[in-house]
């Protein structure tokens, strides 16, 4: 098609106007529905592969920005537990623990993710692709939230059992609620690291999808260009 139009060229010079002249180069260069939608989920798998490889490496966690502190009602306990015996290091080891769980969860998480990416509806997609910097992560977040957390709930809790964080932390509140004249208390330490963990998740996919929609180098494919060119008004 393009040698066609190559070789018409003077004739199109000629005879069109031209703004008809432009109209027909756009409709050959013009972004389908289809190929929109494939290149926003290319974006997200993108950067789901990168939050997983990053997050469920050691460490991925446990030392970067997305470590996963206590809810605060847990440092509570804490607090009032270094000073009891075999206790006094319980926020960093229960720290280190649930960290670990997070980065061991996320190993999973990729299938999860890259699910819900393919159930993703067309019909949004460009809206999704003219809109905020982060509307496709934000898109996946609002419409697949709850199912990856009734999925990603027992692979974190599997993970802290692995690590044994959920008998440690029982452990560390029997020992607190054992301290005279305090409010006895029993977070939901799993509930905490999953929301955490996918939030972490999200967080990363989010920087991988505002990375390609501001930065060209980023769109490594010819879809990813071709999409996000009509992003930047090309």
């Amino acid at each position: 098609m393009k040698k066609i139009l190559f070789l018409l060229m003077p004739v199109f010079m000629l005879s069109c106007d031209p703004a008809d002249l432009q109209k027909i180069l756009d409709t050959t260069s013009q972004l389908t529905g289809e190929e929109t939608a494939r290149g926003l989920k290319e974006a997200l798998n993108f950067g789901v592969e990168d939050a997983v490889g990053f997050l469920s490496a050691e460490d991925g966690y446990n030392k970067s920005l997305y470590r996963i502190l206590l809810p605060e009602e847990a440092r509570k306990v804490t607090d009032k537990l270094k000073v009891v015996p075999g206790f006094s290091q319980v926020e960093d080891v229960i720290l280190e623990k649930i960290n670990r769980a997070a980065e061991d969860a996320a190993k999973s998480a990729g299938p999860i993710f890259l699910d819900a990416i393919k159930k993703m509806s067309f019909s949004d997609a460009m809206n999704i692709l003219m809109g905020e910097k982060n509307a496709a992560t934000t898109y996946l977040n609002r419409n697949t939230n709850q199912a990856l957390y009734s999925e990603f709930s027992p692979v974190i809790t599997n993970s802290l059992n692995k690590f044994n964080a959920l008998e440690y932390w029982a452990d560390a509140v029997n020992a607190y609620n054992k301290i005279p004249f305090i409010t006895k208390v029993n977070p939901d330490l799993g509930d905490h690291v999953t929301g955490k963990a996918m939030e972490g998740l999200f967080s990363l996919v989010e920087k991988k999808e505002e990375g390609i929609r501001s930065d060209v180098s980023q769109r490594t494919t010819s879809l990813l260009q071709k999409v996000f060119a009509k992003q930047d008004g090309n």
